[in-house]
């Protein structure tokens, strides 16, 4: 396993522009996390931070990437994610590559404000995963031969599944599930368990799942020791959720809740990370 990009790693975190108002924008994100010893993955729903992330790397700080091939983006198109990889660099970690994450009606229980003053969210929305199975297909194709990791987006248990089979039968050697215990994708702790044989397969639980009070502290700790490759995120940025080091504070809480030992929340919060960028 290599070592850590730092103390700890942050794989989803938004920040400005986005489809909705952020804390900060990804330099501002970037001197965050560098202050408190962490290493994050910028976010947005429009498209690529790419170019940013590079950007904030130039300065020295510890800011990677991804691209969500929202139609908005450029959709699921394979340009689309060589574009992103170009403008990402070659100096840092594996690019994420999320699929759709504009779909279905999915109510949020988030406070939240579009970014521009023009911007209909709702027109935004697009096809998801089974809707654009071919598509998909191609995606997970062209990352076999990229420095990126898929995630999954926001996919119900069936698209989620579906890809994770695509996946293996073409043989990626990594693929991100987003979430994939929040109500909008619905896998189970037995999924996580069965999906524990396929090594190409890493696992998120965010912290915003709990803030939310998506999962309560009994599902959140079952969720935390239901896959060997599980790794905690933030999916924060939003002004009125809390900060990154009150995050950290609250994450330390819940691991200790859990019974997580040291060894355990080191793997999840910065070496299985860590790993998966590689």
């Amino acid at each position: 396993m290599p070592e850590p990009l730092a103390r700890f790693v942050d794989l989803h975190h938004h920040a400005g522009s986005d489809l909705y108002r952020r804390r900060r924008s990804v330099l501002a994100t970037g001197r965050r996390y560098a202050e408190l010893g962490g290493w994050v993955v910028v976010k947005s729903h429009l498209g690529s931070t790419a170019a940013a992330a590079w950007e904030a790397r130039q300065e020295g700080l510890p800011v990677s990437g991804s691209v969500t091939l929202n139609d908005i983006g450029g959709g699921l198109e394979s340009r689309t994610v060589e574009r992103a990889v170009f403008e990402h660099g070659d100096d840092g970690p594996r690019l994420i590559v999320y699929l759709p994450t504009l779909v279905g009606g999915h109510a949020s229980r988030l406070n939240r404000v579009p970014f521009h003053p023009l911007m209909d969210v709702p027109s935004l929305h697009g096809k998801g995963i089974r809707e654009s199975l071919p598509a998909v297909r191609e995606i997970l194709r062209a990352a076999r031969d990229l420095p990126v990791v898929v995630a999954t987006g926001h996919a119900d248990r069936d698209e989620v599944l579906t890809v994770v089979d695509e996946a293996v039968a073409l043989g990626l050697d990594r693929l991100l599930l987003t979430h994939p215990t929040h109500p909008m994708c619905g896998l189970t702790t037995a999924d996580l368990g069965d999906l524990a044989a396929v090594p190409s397969v890493y696992v998120e639980l965010t912290a915003l799942t709990r803030l939310l009070g998506q999962h309560d502290a009994e599902r959140f700790g079952e969720v935390l020791r239901a896959h060997p490759r599980l790794v905690h995120s933030s999916d924060l940025g939003q002004p009125d959720q809390p900060d990154v080091d009150d995050w950290l504070e609250l994450a330390g809480k819940w691991f200790a809740e859990a019974g997580l030992g040291p060894g355990r929340v080191a793997a999840i919060t910065a070496h299985t990370p860590s790993e998966l960028l590689s």
